[in-house]
């Protein structure tokens, strides 16, 4: 299970540029040196251009991704385009593993060709780790928020969503509010996507009920104490849904992020999304390089495409909000029917600080199971 996403606050130095080495040196020579100039490299701008950096991934020939699954927020389509856009053969390891298994076999794998190259994580897990991470700043680094990123490139927010509650519109009525749920019509038919003290989606269902019940994303007690009522009330599902689940009509509500619950229309076409009024509670996953990357190069040129306007348009078809999403509004360049397709929002975004979350986590960790039994 994916862990709850956050912008972390942390910096790294900026590393030292090694100078490319001429162009009469031998090909292989000249690779090497390629790849080195690009493990310390900060900009494209570091190795010439983006032209440079382009020539040099394509020389290193491959891209080591890791838990990608090619449902969530469309990368199965994302790495294809790169793989077909630069020629550069994309291997995706464990693509159900968690946060803490990319870090995992980032140090396990260390100075192997097989190390992941870049890392795309929950909040709380890269602010442990930005020690492993290589400070890089995208050319659209400018048009990301101050707050969802590190000043030096060394971790950015890439992509991500809000709570939401979605719902099979053939089997229950629409929901208006979070305490619709507690209505006999919902009775054995709400799930949380996970265990809270574990899952991170099921985390922010909690914090976000507390927000909807006049809590806040650290004062959670209103968010535990509505589940409690929902499992008293006989409306709690304590079955971990998935896509298999929502198919066949077993969880027919599912507390989860909007581009995880917009997705299950491909496979229910009467599924729903929605997210309650003033209850807004959103979230990012991270995105950063390997600072031990076996693909230095290529590593760089997936973040320029990440963030580009292809890249954002790509997360955003499959559901996810990409963190350029106001600066392409503003410029014209977003995916206009994709944007108009995502869920409703109506009331200020809130998104958790790690402060917050970890303050919430201690309330959790002590009444859940009181709560639920």
């Amino acid at each position: 299970m994916r862990t709850l996403p956050r912008a972390a606050a942390a910096t790294l130095a900026a590393a030292t540029v090694i100078a490319l080495t001429s162009a009469c040196s031998p090909p292989e020579k000249e690779s090497e040196a390629a790849s080195s100039s690009a493990a310390t490299a900060t900009s494209a701008a570091d190795l010439g251009g983006l032209d440079s950096l382009i020539e040099a991934a394509k020389k290193e020939g491959q891209l080591n991704v890791i838990a990608l699954p090619p449902n969530w927020a469309n990368y199965g389509e994302i790495i294809k385009a790169f793989g077909d856009k630069y020629s550069i053969k994309v291997n995706s390891a464990q693509p159900d593993g968690s946060s803490q298994d990319e870090i995992n076999a980032a140090n396990q794998l260390k100075g192997q060709d097989s190390a992941p190259d870049v890392f795309d994580l929950g909040g709380s897990v890269a602010s442990a780790n930005t020690a492993m991470f290589a400070p890089y700043k995208t050319a659209k680094f400018e048009e990301i928020p101050a707050n969802l990123k590190d000043a030096n490139g060394a971790w950015v927010n890439d992509y991500g969503g809000y709570m939401s509650i979605g719902y099979d519109s053939a089997k229950v009525p629409a929901p208006t509010s979070v305490d619709d749920l507690l209505k006999p019509e919902y009775k054995g038919k709400v799930a949380l996507n996970g265990d809270p003290t574990q899952a991170g989606a099921a985390f922010g269902g909690v914090q976000m009920v507390a927000v909807a019940k006049g809590g806040s994303a650290e004062d959670i007690k209103a968010g535990v104490d509505f589940f409690g009522q929902l499992k008293k009330a006989g409306n709690f599902l304590p079955v971990d849904p998935n896509p298999a689940s929502i198919e066949s009509g077993q969880t027919p509500v599912v507390f989860d992020w909007d581009y995880l619950n917009t997705a299950a229309v491909t496979k229910v076409t009467t599924w729903k999304t929605f997210v309650p009024e003033n209850a807004v509670l959103g979230s990012y996953y991270v995105q950063a390089i390997n600072k031990d990357a076996p693909h230095p190069a290529a590593a760089r040129l997936w973040q320029e495409f990440l963030y580009s306007d292809e890249g954002q348009n790509l997360w955003l078809k499959g559901g996810a909000r990409p963190v350029r999403a106001e600066a392409m509004q503003k410029a014209g360049t977003i995916d206009a029917t994709a944007f108009a397709a995502l869920p409703q929002v109506a009331g200020t975004p809130v998104i958790p600080t790690e402060a917050q979350s970890a303050k919430a986590k201690e309330y959790l960790a002590a009444n859940w199971a009181k709560a639920i039994g």
